[in-house]
């Protein structure tokens, strides 16, 4: 009966988004302009979090120019909102008008080599329309590469499975954290390449906090597994610097870090990656994640709390 109801949700709640996405993108952004006035007067959206965090990052600006950064990202995340809505429908035409990207003939390059790539961005500009990537480098890939994106599941099923279907229209794989490396391998034990897009600006849990640097002038803890996954796996590492250009359009450039992860030294993949995503940022603050409470964990109560023993984090015991 669950199932039932499941399925008959899912097509209820995806013919209505579905619905929604076929109405023209001018109307989609009349819209966003309403949501606008809601979520930064009304509501005022995760606020406390948005101004501590431009707070922080940019000490040296006034509270005028951080106030001023604060309502244009409202209105860029509400434009996210309904761009994600309208990516169901549109047409690869007019999605690649909007997202560009440079640099795919060096990206098919290295996957017609053999090797498969860690693509690593951020939640900068709109991320949900960078798997449109497919449309630009597919057709200069003369092998049988599979390309997808890591992505969280959501605990309500049946709106999980909506982002699903949306996410997967240009015919790429989403992957779980937990599913990466059995993904990686088992596209490897077939001979296919694999082209892999992470999104690492979110918070660590406690017990995987392995590495801590400066990002936006604030001590952050960030995740290093990815780096473990490229030396393992001696994967091509490219990061995709993200610019916005006007409502609606994106230039995206592919840059290559390294293409032999063995000749760099521990973390060096991590440092040079958070630093690539924070000259992004710098350019245009307003069109990062700033409502994602991201330095919600300190150096001080890791330390407090936690030890290393062994590569590995584990809780301190209480003294006796």
């Amino acid at each position: 009966m669950k199932k039932i109801f499941n399925n008959i949700a899912f097509w209820v709640i995806y013919g209505t988004w579905y619905g929604l996405s076929l109405l023209p993108l001018w109307l989609h952004y009349l819209f966003s302009d309403i949501l606008f006035v809601f979520m930064a007067y009304v509501l005022r959206y995760r606020r406390r979090v948005i101004s501590k965090n431009l707070r922080n990052a940019y000490p040296d600006k006034s509270e005028q120019e951080r106030k001023k950064l604060r309502m244009q990202f409202y209105r860029h995340f509400c434009d996210i909102l309904v761009e994600t809505i309208k990516y169901t429908s549109i047409t690869d035409k007019n999605i690649m008008r909007r997202m560009t990207f440079k640099n795919s003939e060096q990206v098919a390059e290295i996957l017609n080599s053999g090797q498969s790539i860690a693509l690593l961005l951020g939640h900068y500009g709109n991320w949900e329309w960078v798997s449109s990537l497919v449309l630009w480098v597919r057709p200069l890939i003369t092998n049988n590469t599979v390309m997808g994106q890591i992505y969280h599941p959501l605990e309500n099923e049946v709106i999980d499975r909506v982002v699903l279907k949306t996410r997967g229209r240009m015919k790429s794989d989403s992957v779980s954290m937990k599913e990466t490396l059995r993904w990686i391998l088992g596209n490897k034990r077939e001979g296919r390449p694999t082209i892999l897009g992470y999104i690492n600006d979110q918070v660590p849990t406690w017990h995987n906090i392995h590495h801590w640097l400066t990002f936006l002038n604030q001590e952050t803890p960030v995740f290093t597994g990815i780096e473990r996954i490229v030396h393992s796996q001696n994967q091509a590492v490219v990061y995709v610097d993200v610019k916005k250009l006007k409502r609606g359009h994106y230039d995206c450039e592919f840059q290559v870090i390294t293409r032999d992860p063995s000749t760099m030294g521990e973390f060096e993949l991590t440092d040079i990656y958070f630093s690539r995503m924070e000259q992004t940022i710098n350019c245009a603050p307003q069109y990062w994640l700033w409502s994602h409470n991201r330095w919600k964990r300190t150096r001080e109560e890791f330390d407090r709390r936690f030890k290393v023993v062994n590569g590995r984090v584990v809780e301190k015991t209480p003294e006796a």
